[in-house]
């Protein structure tokens, strides 16, 4: 089974695997199919519409069955890798380890946000985008600059000890636990981090760059430490609403899972904490 541990826990034969494994998917073309799920779920998703992967309850498992499938692809390469969550709330700064040349590589030059240094960056020839949002072909961040601060401990404690999972109108306007993580109401946990990574992380096309993988594992934790919290309050709607995943319908792309199936990520990996 796999294990998905703190980043900053990783060994160096760790990382280098895990780099390796990313970089073999982008070869294969398989890693751009990602990209292409989440941006064209990005800009279907609405307020007033059908929404699956984002604005709505099942925004948290959409995102673990996202994550399940590129963990999978992950380990076709390598059995070895598992995903690794970086905890935003302790490694705060472009200082961190996950920015070092042997692992994501750093921020982005002021002038355009290209990736200088690492696995990543374009002078390797190796991670060229091609999911795009622009016409650049290049990875970009600007660590920092779209927000100052990346949420702190007791901004997510604040979240956690929201026992309602979601409520109507179930979307970027509800309130309840599901919301106030992905970001969109209250000290904005998802959502500001994606902002303060900025470049391509910055838009729906946020999987070019690898560290959405981290981030995403990381608030795919926090759901679990929240429902070991409040083991009484369940998913929700439960059934028989207009435009979002109730908790035995199939969520697109797949149709074959539901949130009922997700509830319980330990049949699939688990977490170092």
């Amino acid at each position: 089974m796999a294990v998905r541990k703190n980043q900053s826990t990783l060994t160096a034969d760790e990382k280098r695997r895990f780099v390796a494994a990313l970089l073999e998917l982008k070869r294969s073309g398989r890693y751009d199919e990602f990209v292409t799920t989440h941006n064209s779920f990005i800009v279907s998703d609405t307020d007033n519409g059908e929404r699956t992967g984002h604005r709505s309850p099942s925004f948290l498992p959409w995102h673990r069955r996202f994550l399940l499938e590129f963990e999978r692809a992950l380990q076709s390469v390598d059995a070895s890798v598992s995903l690794p969550y970086w905890d935003w709330t302790v490694d705060r700064t472009p200082r961190a380890s996950l920015w070092a040349p042997d692992f994501l590589g750093g921020t982005g030059r002021e002038r355009d946000g290209r990736v200088q240094d690492g696995p990543f960056s374009s002078s390797g020839g190796n991670w060229p985008i091609n999911v795009r949002v622009d016409g650049r072909t290049f990875l970009r961040r600007s660590l920092g600059s779209g927000v100052r601060e990346l949420p702190t401990r007791s901004d997510v404690e604040s979240v956690l000890s929201m026992s309602t999972y979601d409520m109507a109108p179930w979307n970027s306007g509800s309130d309840g636990f599901r919301n106030h993580l992905e970001g969109w109401r209250g000290v904005n946990l998802h959502n500001r981090v994606h902002v303060w990574v900025g470049g391509h992380m910055a838009t729906g096309a946020s999987p070019n760059d690898p560290v959405f993988w981290l981030h995403h594992a990381y608030i795919d934790k926090l759901w679990a430490d929240w429902q070991r919290r409040h083991p009484g309050s369940g998913y929700l709607p439960t059934a028989g609403t207009t435009n979002v995943i109730d908790l035995n319908e199939t969520m697109r792309p797949w149709h074959d899972t539901s949130p009922a199936d997700l509830l319980d990520h330990t049949p699939h990996y688990t977490f170092d904490v």
